[in-house]
């Protein structure tokens, strides 16, 4: 267990939401269920927590009750090396979800994602400040994002 988590707050559907991620990403798996004892806030017997892992990093998913809902100002990040991660990390995070723009979505739980391609780190801030002008600017204008597009703007060849 890691000296600091990520704790997700759900409203009866923490043990879907846990295996939804568990089968996106690799290198993921449910580490363990636990359930409320009588005499708490929810039916005894009931998932309280489910602690998974996904590619090497914990999280707990929480059935707490309808009292709080996910916002877009905690996103989770997913970074990657190729438009194919992309598009499939996109396709399956946005699933019954909603794309929003510049590489966020909300999906299914109302969780939000940034699929971010590594490259555009790097060209954001790049010491050619015109360049990364660009390149955040066609960020700005795409919802997922696409990096054969970024690289051409960047460039300034588009």
């Amino acid at each position: 267990m890691n000296r600091i988590g990520t704790c997700l707050w759900f409203d009866g559907r923490a043990e879907e939401a846990a295996a939804f991620y568990v089968a996106i990403f690799k290198n993921s798996k449910i580490v363990e269920t636990a359930h409320y004892l009588e005499g708490t806030p929810m039916p005894a017997g009931s998932v309280l927590t489910v602690r998974f892992i996904l590619d090497g990093e914990e999280f707990l998913a929480l059935n707490g009750g309808p009292q709080f809902a996910f916002s877009p100002a905690i996103s989770l990040i997913v970074y990657c090396d190729s438009q194919q991660e992309i598009d499939d990390y996109w396709e399956k995070l946005s699933a019954g979800g909603q794309e929003v723009e510049c590489g966020w979505l909300t999906d299914k739980f109302g969780v939000s994602w940034q699929v971010v391609p590594r490259a555009l780190l790097t060209m954001i801030k790049d010491t050619d400040r015109a360049a990364a002008q660009r390149a955040f600017s066609a960020m700005m204008r795409m919802k997922k994002l696409d990096i054969a597009g970024l690289e051409r703007a960047f460039a300034g060849r588009e």
